[in-house]
């Protein structure tokens, strides 16, 4: 799982992922923020591309989510917008508003809230902790109640 926006994501190329030192590549010129970093791909995740890779080896400029109708070019955000409402329809979900890829991005840094603020944000692909903590972040009612029965009591 990851904490990049989809528009990071879907424009990922082969040559972005090291096999080798597991490690994923997100360019500068891919992020809305002009954030150029690399993080470490999960087991799961790298398995899944090298997977992908085999099944599908081309050229290491070639994205790794190809547009349906050519090959060399990224998908669509319109693509993925699809991809995501045809997920929706098949798990059977209720539309609701603020669901989408954004809102994985919610989850990845409420996920990760008992982590350093600092590796949250390089994992996720945030420039500044600001954004998290004012957009981002969502504490629910168990990490709410979990905090207080932890606080220190004085007598």
């Amino acid at each position: 799982m990851s904490g990049h926006r989809i528009g990071a994501i879907r424009q990922l190329r082969w040559a972005d992922i090291d096999f080798e030192g597991e490690t994923v590549r997100w360019r500068a010129e891919h992020d809305k923020t002009g954030y150029e970093h690399t993080t470490p791909l999960t087991p799961a995740a790298l398995s899944a591309l090298e997977e992908a890779w085999r099944k599908n080896p081309g050229s290491v400029d070639a994205p790794i989510l190809p547009a349906p109708t050519n090959p060399s070019a990224c998908m669509s955000s319109a693509m993925a917008y699809e991809w995501w409402s045809r997920a929706d329809r098949l798990a059977g979900l209720e539309p609701k508003p603020g669901r989408g890829w954004h809102s994985l991005r919610r989850k990845f840094a409420s996920d990760l809230m008992d982590q350093p603020l600092k590796v949250l944000c390089q994992l996720g692909g945030w420039k500044t902790a600001k954004t998290v903590l004012r957009c981002y972040q969502r504490a629910d009612e168990d990490q709410l109640r979990q905090a207080l029965a932890n606080r220190p009591v004085h007598a």
